[in-house]
């Protein structure tokens, strides 16, 4: 409890601050994101190689901070989680090509896990609808509403108002209908570490 304290206060900008206390107490996350791994996915080199481009300072501390936020997936009742990701996700080198393999074997061990779920958009070159969205994610709870944390630039901000949240569990429907299978999408995430970095 004390590390979380310290990185809650530390290691976040406060603007974020609200978004890591929901997503400790969420019950199940739907996240999109159409570029990067997302944080609660990420391996300690992945994390390295995306942190150190925008803040190097105190690069350590983010660090281990965003790999302190993954176990809540790991906890006795984890938070489920369920990744649509863009095709381009796995892709786009980040840091090296070793970093990249260890990355979607980290990716590939989350769509095994029962508890959790990854579909990937394939890329096929045309506009699909909301696949060049901002990242977000939907944060439902045991008790209370759905929530919404939409990544945005310079900060990104939570929605909770029920139409809010509406259109975001609208456009994730239409996300996860755009995405291919789990098991194919398995099966891509599996493919392209020997297709494209080895």
């Amino acid at each position: 409890m004390r590390l979380w304290r310290l990185a809650l206060r530390y290691a976040y900008p406060p603007w974020f601050w609200p978004y890591v206390a929901l997503e400790k107490k969420a019950t199940g996350l739907r996240m999109f994101n159409p570029v990067v791994a997302p944080g609660i996915v990420q391996t300690r080199s992945y994390a390295t190689a995306i942190l150190k481009e925008g803040r190097p300072k105190g690069l350590e501390d983010l660090v281990t901070a965003r790999l302190e936020r993954q176990q809540i997936l790991q906890r006795e009742e984890p938070t489920g989680l369920w990744l649509v990701l863009h095709e381009r996700v796995l892709r786009n080198v980040v840091g090296s090509e070793e970093i990249m393999r260890e990355q979607l074997l980290r990716l590939l061990q989350i769509a095994e896990t029962s508890t959790h779920r990854v579909q990937i958009i394939r890329d096929e070159g045309r506009y699909r609808g909301p696949v060049g969205a901002a990242p977000f994610v939907l944060m439902s709870f045991e008790e209370g509403a759905d929530v919404v944390h939409v990544d945005g630039f310079p900060r990104g901000y939570v929605l909770a108002e029920q139409d809010e949240v509406a259109d975001a569990e609208d456009a994730y429907d239409l996300l996860r209908a755009l995405a291919m299978p789990l098991e194919e999408s398995a099966e891509l995430i599996n493919s392209v570490p020997k297709e494209c970095y080895s």
